[in-house]
C-alpha cells in the first residue's frame, strides 16, 4: 500500500472495529454490517484453540456476500469431498451473507464461519494466530491490505478463484492500485474468469505468472442446482417437493427474481399492460430484500389490479390444502428463489433498473429460461454472454418488457431457441471448478 494511504486506511479500520463494539442498535444496513462483527474475532480464537488441529491443513476462504459464496462453495466442496482431514474456515463480509454461511457450516462445507473483522494490524495477527491456516484465498476480488501483508509475512499461500474485474470498474484506477496493488502482487495464485480479466488483473498488480483463466464457478454450482429440479418443477431431489409441489401450474409463469422498487415500477406496470392480453399468465416475484414494507406495495398493485395474490408463506399453499393458483405470487422469504426458477416459462432478473446493477441471471439460464432485465447490464459479463447468444432481452422501459413477454409467451418456438441457448451458455462454463479445486490444492501442498 502507498504510504500516504497507509495511515488514513488504518485510522478508519481502526474507528470501525471501535464502531462494532459499542452497545448501540439500528436497523441501518451499514450500522447491522459494522454491528455483526461484534466478538467475532473472539468466536475465531475461541474456535481455533479449542478445534483448530495443527495436524491437518486449514483453508480460509474469504467470500464477502452471497455471489461470491456461491462462487467459493463448489470449490469448497470439491476439496472436502478430496480430502477428508481438510479444515475449512469461511468468512464473509455482509450481513446478507450471514444465512448463506450458516447453511455452508450445516451442511458441513465449512468447520467454523464468521464474519471478517475489520482489517486492522491487530485483527490480522490476532485471526492468523487462531486460525493457522494454510492457505488464504479470497472469491472473485477482494483483498484485505494488511491481513494479506501479515499472511504473506507468515508464509501463508495465497489465492484468489474466480477472478474478474469489469472493464469500468473503479478499481482499475490509480487509488485502488496505490490501495491494493501490493496486495494483488502478493497472491500466489489466481484463477481468473477469462482473458480480458487476466490482462486487467495483471494490470491492477497481480504478477502475470501466477494467474491462470479457469473460468467462473458459479457456472457449476448453478448447473448443480438445477439439476435437481426437472425443467417442469418435478423433483429429482426430494427435500424440494414440499416447496415446489403446490406452485406447479399449466399457466405461462414469468418468475422476477431479487427485485428492487424501482425495478417494480417498470414490472409491474409492464404486467398490468401483459395482463389485459394474456389474462391466464402468472407471475411470480421475489423481492431483493422481501421485508414487510417492500412487499406492501406490490400487494397494492395486485388489488388494484384487480390480480388475485397469495405469499409463499401463506397457509394455503401449504400441501394440506388444494393447490391455490393465485395471478400473482410473492415470494416473502430469502434462500428459495434459485428452485423457483424451475417454474418458469420466462424469467426477469432484478438490478437492471437499480444503482447496484444486475443480479445473477445464470441461476434461470441453467433452467433454459429465456432471460430477462433491464439496461443497466453492461458491468454482468453473463448478461452480455446470454444477450450475445439471443437467449436473453434488455427492456429498457415497461412497453419494451410487456413487448418481449408476449413474445416469449405466445411463440413457443421463440422462447424454445432463447431458452436453450440460455442453457448452452452456461454449459460452456463448466468446469471451471475442478480447474479452481486444483488450483487450490497446489496452494495447500495437496496437488
Amino acid at each position: 500500500m502507498h504510504p500516504l494511504l497507509a495511515l488514513p486506511y488504518a485510522a478508519l479500520a481502526l474507528t470501525a472495529d471501535a464502531l462494532a463494539r459499542l452497545p448501540v442498535r439500528s436497523e441501518l444496513k451499514a450500522w447491522r454490517a459494522i454491528q455483526a462483527r461484534r466478538g467475532a474475532l473472539e468466536r475465531l480464537t475461541a474456535w481455533g484453540r479449542n478445534h483448530r488441529d495443527a495436524t491437518r491443513p486449514l483453508l480460509w476462504m474469504h467470500a464477502p456476500s452471497v455471489g461470491e459464496g456461491l462462487q467459493a462453495r463448489p470449490v469448497i466442496e470439491l476439496l472436502r469431498a478430496r480430502h477428508p482431514a481438510l479444515q475449512v474456515c469461511y468468512t464473509h463480509y455482509s450481513p446478507s451473507a450471514e444465512r448463506f454461511a450458516e447453511a455452508m457450516r450445516a451442511a458441513g462445507s465449512a468447520d467454523v464461519v464468521e464474519y471478517l473483522p475489520f482489517d486492522t494490524a491487530s485483527n490480522a495477527v490476532a485471526a492468523l494466530d487462531a486460525l493457522r491456516p494454510t492457505a488464504l484465498v479470497f472469491a472473485k476480488l477482494d483483498v484485505w491490505p494488511r491481513l494479506v501483508a501479515e499472511a504473506a509475512a507468515r508464509r501463508v499461500q495465497l489465492g484468489l478463484v474466480s477472478a474478474t474485474l469489469s472493464a469500468g470498474s473503479g478499481r482499475s484506477g490509480a487509488l485502488a492500485r496505490a490501495m491494493l496493488g501490493d496486495a494483488y502482487a502478493a497472491l500466489d495464485a489466481v484463477g481468473a474468469i477469462d482473458d480480458a480479466d487476466r490482462d486487467r488483473l495483471v494490470a491492477l498488480g497481480v504478477r502475470a505468472d501466477r494467474i491462470r483463466v479457469a473460468g467462473d464457478t458459479r457456472y457449476d454450482q448453478v448447473i448443480t442446482r438445477a439439476a435437481a429440479v426437472d425443467h417442469n418443477g418435478a423433483m429429482r431431489q426430494p427435500l424440494l417437493e414440499p416447496l415446489l409441489a403446490p406452485l406447479r401450474s399449466t399457466r405461462p409463469t414469468l418468475v422476477a427474481g431479487s427485485t428492487w422498487p424501482a425495478d417494480e415500477h417498470v414490472l409491474l406496470d409492464a404486467w398490468r399492460r401483459l395482463h389485459r392480453e394474456l389474462p391466464e399468465a402468472r407471475l411470480i416475484i421475489a423481492p431483493h430484500e422481501p421485508t414487510a414494507a417492500h412487499c406492501a406495495p406490490i400487494r397494492r398493485w395486485a388489488s388494484d389490479c384487480g390480480l388475485s395474490l397469495a405469499a409463499l408463506g401463506d397457509a394455503s399453499l401449504s400441501d394440506a390444502t388444494p393447490t391455490p393458483d393465485p395471478d400473482v405470487l410473492l415470494v416473502d422469504r430469502v434462500g428459495v428463489l434459485g428452485d423457483l426458477y424451475a417454474l418458469a416459462t420466462a424469467a426477469y432478473v432484478g438490478g437492471g433498473f437499480h444503482a447496484a446493477g444486475l443480479h445473477s441471471v445464470l441461476e434461470p439460464a441453467a433452467f433454459g429460461a429465456p432471460v430477462l432485465f433491464g439496461p443497466r447490464h453492461t458491468m454482468s459479463r453473463d448478461a452480455g454472454l446470454l444477450l450475445e447468444a439471443k437467449a436473453a432481452t434488455a427492456a429498457p422501459d415497461a412497453a419494451g418488457l410487456a413487448d418481449a413477454l408476449r413474445i416469449l409467451f405466445t411463440e413457443p418456438d421463440t422462447r424454445a431457441r432463447a431458452g436453450t441457448a440460455a442453457l448452452a451458455v452456461v454449459r460452456r462454463g463448466q468446469g471451471a471448478a475442478e480447474r479452481s479445486a486444483a488450483l487450490v490444492e497446489r496452494l495447500l501442498g495437496l496437488g
